[in-house]
C-alpha cells in the first residue's frame, strides 16, 4: 500500500503535520479533474461559437435544438445566457484552461501553495453555483434545456468535487484543526464521494420528474 508523505501546513498559526494523499489518489482526482475540465472547455467553445452565430442572426436554429425540451436556440436567446452582458460561455473559456493547468501540474507532482488551492476552490464554487442557477432558470423559467449547458453543469460539478476532495485531504481549506481532521476523514472514508453521487442523483431525479410527463 502506498504511503503518503508528511507535510507541514499552517492552521490558525499552528504548524500541523498533514499526511499527503497517496500517489494513487492524486492520480485519480487530478485525472478526473483534467478530463472533466476538457469536456467543459469543449462545451464552452461550442456555446461561445453559437452565441456569435446568433448575434449575427437571431433567427438561426442551432444544431442542438432537437425538440421542444432540448432547445439550445431558445435558451441562448434569453437574457440568462448573457447575465453580465456577454455570453456566459466566455467564463468557461477563461477558467477551464486554468483548471487544466492545475490538474496537469499536479499529476506531474507539483504541490501548489495552500492559499492558491483554497482560492481556486472558492472561485470554482462560485462557478458551480452559477451553473446550477442557470440550470434552475432553464428548467423552471425558460422551459427548455441546452445539452451543452447540461454538460458544463455536470462537468463543473465533478471538477469541483475532485478539487474539494483533494483540498480536504491536503488541509487546504483553512479549517480549524478539529474540522480539518473531520474533513479529511470524510473524504478518505468515501463519504464525500457518496455525497456527490447523492447530489447528482437528486438533480437527475428532479429533471426526470420535471420533464418525464412530457414524454408520456
Amino acid at each position: 500500500m502506498t504511503k503518503g508523505v508528511l507535510v507541514a501546513t499552517t492552521i490558525d498559526e499552528d504548524v500541523t503535520m498533514v499526511e499527503s494523499p497517496p500517489r494513487r489518489i492524486r492520480t485519480i482526482l487530478f485525472t478526473e479533474m483534467l478530463v472533466m475540465a476538457i469536456l467543459s472547455l469543449i462545451a464552452a467553445f461550442v456555446l461561445a461559437y453559437d452565441a456569435i452565430v446568433l448575434a449575427g442572426n437571431p433567427d438561426t436554429i442551432l444544431s442542438c435544438s432537437i425538440n421542444e425540451i432540448l432547445d439550445c436556440t431558445k435558451v441562448a436567446n434569453t437574457w440568462q445566457a448573457n447575465v453580465f452582458g456577454f455570453p456566459n460561455a466566455f467564463f468557461g473559456l477563461v477558467s477551464e484552461p486554468v483548471v487544466m493547468t492545475i490538474a496537469v501540474a499536479s499529476l506531474c507532482g507539483v504541490r501548489f501553495p495552500k492559499w492558491f488551492m483554497f482560492t481556486a476552490n472558492v472561485c470554482y464554487l462560485l462557478g458551480v453555483i452559477f451553473a446550477y442557477w442557470l440550470l434552475y432558470q432553464s428548467t423552471f423559467v425558460i422551459g427548455a434545456l441546452c445539452p451543452w449547458c447540461l454538460l458544463v453543469t455536470f462537468a463543473t460539478t465533478f471538477v469541483f468535487a475532485s478539487m474539494t476532495n483533494w483540498n480536504l485531504r491536503e488541509g487546504n481549506l483553512y479549517l480549524p484543526a478539529d474540522w480539518q481532521a473531520k474533513g479529511r476523514a470524510f473524504a478518505e472514508n468515501g463519504w464525500f464521494t457518496l455525497t456527490i453521487i447523492g447530489w447528482i442523483t437528486l438533480i437527475v431525479s428532479i429533471e426526470i420528474i420535471k420533464w418525464g410527463p412530457r414524454f408520456l
